[in-house]
């Protein structure tokens, strides 16, 4: 395929591996956080683990077919050849649209970290001082952009480590808090573990699916990386255990450390947490770590929607123009196109500063599980086409294949009924019937004007 030809392989397996981490650790932790708790309480964990199990098994259906196919545009471009046209172009349109929304709430989470130290700093300036500095890490080229994401997820990942271990050390020893531990009755005094019972667990699922959206970068960069078939399967069964420790082990710190119904939405709840622990110091550490988690993030989304409208073009459901790849290696025009979209956060920071990431959140959640129930199905899909032979034959196979593939299936589908349930998310149900019949038009009027093209190319022949 032309991609393979003309993106440079230019991520190392460090790279691979960092992106990976990256990946499952930003806003959605660190911000998003909040929201969950407030569903849940300290059971907060248990929703983590029950999403983070889930999306590792989507993980490894991508990266199966992954390993098997490494190229540019990912699902999108396994869904054009395993279960058609429309599937390829819905899904990749459908991906891309997904992470500007995630751009846009990593954009508006900016504004509000640095609102922490400086409040009279319009939010909206913020996230476009971010918004140009990414485009220009973009369109430098893909070394850049893998240096960038190694370094900003080491960053993260130490961050998290230090975080969870100073909490710990506070929990057991009042480090830092007069000598007094906090110990743990915060965990059951303020109604309990999960003091709104089963239901708020459930519901709980919802937002935690936000914290996840990203993982499947992974297959994203299978086209730029120097030995997809040792760094993927390495980066993709990582991810378990990095759900873990870093989502797990940091929600186990944080509702220990304070009572789960006094955290807010203001700010970071680790940072404001350590705040009103009174350990004003490792607050703005932790303020930095946010805010470089951040720009790592959207970092991470730019790449994976320019590559994926790279894959688009590829398969003549995007312009022709966005397959163009500019001196440094990059498709230029797919970064200018994604990065010009999301700018639209900016402005509307600039009128709707609390309520934007709210708005974005909620749109980014169904365009994530439409993403991952069309990488389950596109699966089923490609395990048939290829046939038992070549089956047989895979590297890196999905385990416990089909019933995990059905049983993951049926956890997504319950997720969209249960966002009904949530009025701040009721908002993506009602606009997801309308996204997904633009994209049918959408793809039917492309369908009509390449046979209107056809025909006048015939007709002029004769």
């Amino acid at each position: 395929m032309q991609e393979r030809q003309e993106l440079k392989r230019g991520l190392k397996n460090r790279h691979i591996q960092m992106i990976a981490l990256g990946g499952a650790i930003g806003t959605g932790l660190f911000y998003g956080s909040a929201a969950t708790i407030g569903l849940v309480g300290p059971g907060v964990m248990l929703s983590y683990a029950i999403g983070g199990f889930f999306i590792f098994l989507v993980m490894r259906c991508m990266g199966e077919m992954t390993v098997h196919t490494p190229v540019s545009g990912a699902f999108s471009t396994f869904a054009y050849k395993y279960w058609g046209e429309m599937a390829g172009f819905i899904s990749g349109w459908n991906y891309w649209f997904c992470y500007i929304a995630v751009s846009m709430a990593e954009i508006t989470a900016v504004g509000i970290y640095v609102n922490y130290w400086f409040p009279d700093i319009p939010q909206w300036v913020s996230g476009f001082v971010m918004f140009l500095i990414i485009t220009g890490i973009n369109l430098i080229g893909v070394k850049a952009f893998g240096e960038i994401e190694f370094w900003g997820a080491i960053i993260k990942v130490l961050a998290v480590i230090v975080m969870i271990l100073f909490g710990l050390a506070i929990i057991f020893f009042g480090f830092g808090n007069g000598g007094e531990a906090i110990g743990f009755e915060n965990l059951y005094k303020h109604g309990g573990f999960l003091p709104k019972g089963f239901t708020g667990l459930i519901l709980s699922l919802v937002v935690v699916t936000f914290a996840f959206g990203g993982v499947e970068l992974i297959g994203i960069t299978a086209g730029e990386a120097e030995n997809p078939d040792k760094t993927i399967p390495k980066a993709i069964n990582q991810v378990l255990y990095r759900i873990l420790i870093f989502y797990v082990g940091s929600m186990l710190v944080l509702v220990t450390l304070f009572p789960w119904d006094k955290v807010g939405l203001t700010g970071s709840p680790f940072v404001l947490i350590f705040d009103q622990l009174g350990i004003p110091a490792a607050a703005s550490i932790l303020n930095i770590i946010v805010l470089t988690a951040t720009f790592s993030a959207y970092n991470s989304c730019l790449y994976s929607n320019a590559r994926m409208l790279f894959g688009l073009a590829e398969q003549g459901n995007a312009p022709k123009v966005l397959k163009k790849i500019g001196k440094t290696g990059v498709p230029t025009y797919c970064v200018l196109l994604s990065s010009g979209v999301v700018g639209i956060s900016v402005i509307l920071n600039a009128f709707l500063p609390g309520q934007v990431f709210g708005i974005v959140m909620s749109i980014a959640i169904l365009a994530i599980i439409i993403n991952w129930v069309m990488i389950l199905i596109t699966h089923n899909k490609f395990r048939k086409i290829i046939g038992p032979q070549e089956v047989a034959k895979l590297k890196f196979k999905m385990p416990f294949y089909p019933i995990s593939n059905y049983v993951t299936m049926g956890y997504l589908i319950m997720l969209v009924i249960l966002m009904a349930f949530l009025p701040n998310f009721r908002l993506s149900l009602y606009l997801a019937p309308v996204w997904l019949g633009v994209l049918f038009l959408a793809y039917k009027l492309k369908k009509r004007r390449k046979a209107e093209d056809t025909s006048q190319y015939f007709k002029e022949a004769n």
